[in-house]
């Protein structure tokens, strides 16, 4: 059953709390940050399973990814996350791994996420693969979706394992509810997903206990007052400025996909020919502050390419946005 060429990784700790409850989406969340902030243990590990939920990217606009007439008539709640990358659909029948480690660079902490992620399917017998941005696939389907965001000295690393799913509620939550679109968009999306049911023969309670005991070797278990000050971070993911951001006045709009990068929406304000303000939303990886390091360079500048390159030239755009260069971002913008 177990692969040769894959090796365990037990030296995780394993974070579990007081008692078996559900919480909402948003608790898990903010126990990430929690731990990330507050907590001194090198690396820590726990899953988590939610009502149904859509959950979307940190510069992402909630009108153009949730169908918010769906989630209420279907009883999806939303949220809004801290990492970058795309919406995701999430209920009881798959899990959310969270895992918090040291560290300053969040790419290379990615990368080793996911790989440890890869590993435990493979010693299942799992032929999974890490693809493209953020994905694991098994026979070119995706079974996991991924994303990072990095606080001073820390990186916190998340992602689906899509056991099983309610296909209908990921199709329509995140989807017009057109009947016929909702209809062929489940046939779609049945031939992209891996359902992980479908390749081992674990039901969804081994499949936890299995990964636990390859990931970590001594658990710790949260107090109720760790919970009281979960909660108090929970506050901001709950608010609506959080949720819903806040949606400047714009003179332009420049839509683009970039490929390695992302879906970008790029919102800008003009006054008198000059940026005013300007926006990036989008399902794009973000590895620094792109608000210090690009965008406040801009402001008050000419909307013009030559000045905004050269405004520019002392940075680079990669080392903010993953897999983004200078000369495309040039090209986004104008």
């Amino acid at each position: 059953m177990h692969n040769q060429d894959t090796f365990r990784l037990n030296y995780m700790i394993y974070f579990s709390l007081p008692s078996e409850q559900t919480h909402r989406l948003s608790f898990y969340l903010a126990e990430e940050e929690y731990i990330a902030r507050y907590r001194k243990e090198d690396e820590c590990f726990f899953m988590w399973q939610v009502e149904p939920s859509v959950i979307f990217g940190r510069n992402q606009l909630i009108e153009n990814e949730v169908n918010l007439d769906f989630c209420k008539t279907h009883n999806i709640s939303t949220y809004r996350r801290k990492s970058g990358g795309g919406c995701v659909y999430a209920d009881m029948s798959n899990i959310m791994f969270s895992y918090i480690g040291n560290g300053f660079n969040v790419s290379e902490g990615f990368e080793k996420y996911l790989q440890m992620v890869v590993n435990v399917l493979r010693e299942l017998g799992v032929d999974a693969k890490a693809s493209g941005r953020n994905d694991i696939l098994i026979e070119g389907k995706k079974v996991s979706g991924n994303a990072f965001y990095h606080v001073p000295g820390r990186n916190i690393l998340h992602g689906t394992m899509i056991y099983d799913t309610n296909m209908e509620n990921m199709v329509g939550s995140i989807t017009p509810s057109d009947a016929k679109l909702v209809s062929k968009g489940v046939k779609s999306v049945r031939q992209r997903i891996a359902l992980l049911k479908n390749y081992i023969d674990l039901d969804i309670d081994q499949f936890k206990q299995f990964v636990r005991s390859h990931l970590c070797d001594s658990e710790i278990k949260l107090t109720e007052d760790d919970v009281t000050k979960i909660k108090l971070i929970e506050r901001e993911y709950l608010s609506p400025e959080f949720i819903y951001g806040n949606n400047p006045r714009y003179t332009l709009i420049k839509k683009m996909h970039i490929d390695d990068c992302g879906d970008f929406e790029v919102r800008i304000e003009l006054k008198r020919q000059a940026i005013k303000s300007i926006d990036i939303m989008g399902d794009f990886f973000l590895l620094g502050d792109i608000d210090m390091e690009i965008l406040s360079r801009l402001k008050g500048l000419p909307y013009s390419r030559n000045i905004v390159e050269a405004a520019l030239r002392s940075v680079a755009v990669k080392d903010c946005i993953m897999n983004m260069t200078n000369e495309k971002f040039l090209t986004l913008l104008f």
